[in-house]
């Protein structure tokens, strides 16, 4: 009851003086407004770098450099590393090429062949895959020549030369699906491997028993000169990186613009905190004074408190709860500081950024942190005059009546 009676008389004290309390909330808001703003845009450009990084796949992908002699059980090996999301062999560029037709079209399209399979970061996630021999996906390009969609049939060819004569391989193909644009921009096919395995046998000369091209008989053994090879994440690319340079491996990755990206997020995540720990060290140290100084100047009426019977326990929770009030309001009142800074930044920027693209964004667990920081900041700036109210004498007060 005593502890109830405390925080109802420091509420009321706490509005009785609102030319005070007011002082305090706009002291905080004005620290800590400026504050949630400038983090909203470190995380906004950053974040939105970061994002730009984590969402498209070209950043997670590892490319040989030159060529090498990969066999079936190195590939093995490396899948069933965790920081591997998708590997699938290449077969020689020269090889992977085939001609395309199509009933709709009279252009005879060249097309590259894209080794692919289950897992393609390139193919949107659940969407058909080229399967086998006889199925395929389009890039945009490729299908737009052809005048083609998904479910249409196409024609495919495969030239040599033999023996001293020219020859030509043909099958038909089904379109699976035709792949976003971004996917691959210039005219290609994705394949199954099988399906670019074959075509590389028959320009080499041996038989392809499937599609009934013949030809010398194919080799068990067969040895890939480079592969497709993508990271789980961009955070995986530097070791994965580090492991093939290992292995006399040489590759290229986009490891330095992830770097550089990164190393800015932390560079301002660090000038952030410090300046972030300097203001709220500065508030509470001044804040704390403020209620210190208010503590004395309320001495009387404390002393009055104990004389009534309430404990030193009880009256520290009487700075404690105004510390609370003004942490509370400030935060609420610099939340709208940002809110309206966010809009008028976003808004200037608007016809530069994407849809639904923002320069100053806070994600909901940012508010909650902000709040928890603020209050805890106020009530360890309340701890001083707490200490001094729990000094304070039901004497003190006799003395001045």
């Amino acid at each position: 009851m005593r502890l109830l009676k405390t925080l109802r008389l420091a509420t009321r004290d706490y509005g009785h003086e609102w030319q005070m309390s007011s002082c305090f909330v706009l002291a905080l808001a004005a620290v800590l407004g400026p504050m949630l703003v400038l983090f909203g845009l470190k995380f906004g450009i950053i974040g939105g770098m970061l994002d730009q990084l984590i969402q498209n796949p070209e950043n997670r992908e590892i490319r040989p450099v030159g060529s090498g002699r990969f066999e079936q059980d190195w590939f093995d090996r490396m899948r069933h590393r965790p920081d591997v999301a998708f590997l699938v062999p290449r077969t020689r560029s020269i090889a992977a090429t085939m001609e395309l037709d199509s009933t709709a079209s009279k252009r005879i399209v060249r097309v590259e062949l894209v080794p692919s399979g289950p897992g393609d970061p390139l193919l949107q996630p659940g969407a058909p895959l080229p399967q086998g021999l006889g199925s395929v996906v389009l890039s945009t390009n490729a299908a737009e020549k052809l005048n083609v969609v998904a479910g249409d049939r196409i024609g495919g060819s495969v030239t040599r030369r033999l023996d001293g004569s020219n020859q030509r391989g043909r099958l038909e193909l089904t379109v699976a699906d035709v792949a976003a644009p971004a996917a691959f921009e210039r005219d290609g096919v994705f394949a199954d491997v099988s399906l670019v395995e074959a075509i590389e046998d028959y320009r080499d000369g041996r038989a392809v028993p499937q599609l009934d091209w013949r030809g010398a008989p194919t080799d068990s053994e067969r040895q890939y000169p480079g592969f497709r090879l993508y990271a789980e994440s961009i955070y995986a690319v530097a070791g994965l990186k580090d492991e093939l340079l290992r292995q006399g491996i040489d590759v290229r990755t986009k490891a330095a613009d992830i770097e550089l990206v990164m190393r800015m997020d932390r560079n301002l995540s660090a000038i952030y905190w410090a300046i972030a720990i300097i203001g709220l060290v500065g508030f509470s140290l001044s804040l704390g004074a403020s209620l210190w100084a208010n503590v004395d100047r309320k001495r009387k009426e404390l002393s009055v408190l104990r004389l009534v019977g309430f404990r030193t326990g009880d009256i520290v929770w009487f700075p404690v709860t105004q510390a609370f009030y003004t942490g509370l309001l400030g935060w609420a009142l610099a939340i709208g500081i940002y809110f309206g800074a966010a809009y008028a930044i976003n808004g200037m920027l608007s016809e530069q950024l994407a849809a639904g693209q923002a320069v100053c964004v806070l994600l909901p667990e940012h508010y909650l942190l902000a709040l928890a920081m603020t209050v805890t900041a106020a009530i360890a700036a309340a701890a001083l005059a707490g200490w001094r109210s729990a000094r304070i004498e039901p004497s003190d007060g006799l003395r001045e009546i």
